[in-house]
């Protein structure tokens, strides 16, 4: 073989190596989803792009105030499993009470600077239990989440991951908290 053809191939390699790299740590790390529905509003609106951190909870378990993509037995129109976004308002362990329209975690008012509207309906007064996570959306008169029996408490094995980023749309880019 000559230098020139030994040089290409050797090119070839290396970017297909590259290429295939990126591709597992895209597939084993990240997971880019579209926001449906305006649950989280005005955190989140209909449509924007998000990437999750699928790694982030292999680490650490989720903690209040984050926002989590996780798992359902609610159906799409088309019969698949829908995903949900919300915000993780009370872990394992945790006391939380919604009453009068506001949010107990520990005896302690939440404050929740993102709610729409700044009232949360409800009456709940439950202790987490092991490996579960309440979460609700941002926007509470148009968020189905823990409060009600359909999604109820979330299972930690069930969060695909962490909303790092937003994409999409580019004037919004950036880390979403």
């Amino acid at each position: 073989m000559s230098k020139l053809l030994k040089d290409t191939v050797f090119e070839w390699v290396k970017i297909i190596l590259t290429a295939i790299v990126i591709a597992i740590i895209i597939t084993q790390f990240i997971r880019p989803t579209l926001v449906r529905g305006e649950s989280m509003y005005p955190t989140l609106e209909e449509n924007d792009y998000l990437i999750i951190s699928k790694i982030s909870y292999k680490i650490k378990s989720p903690k209040t105030g984050d926002i989590i993509v996780f798992k359902t037995n609610l159906l799409q129109e088309d019969g698949t499993h829908k995903d949900l976004v919300k915000r993780v308002i009370a872990t394992e362990g945790n006391h939380l009470v919604i009453k009068d329209s506001k949010v107990y975690v520990d005896d302690k008012l939440l404050d929740e600077p993102y709610i729409h509207h700044q009232y949360t309906t409800g009456d709940i007064d439950i202790i987490i239990p092991e490996n579960k996570i309440f979460a609700m959306g941002d926007n509470r008169e148009k968020s189905l989440d823990s409060r009600y029996e359909e999604v109820g408490l979330v299972d930690e094995s069930d969060v695909i991951g962490k909303v790092t980023v937003r994409l999409y749309p580019f004037d919004k880019i950036g880390i979403v908290k």
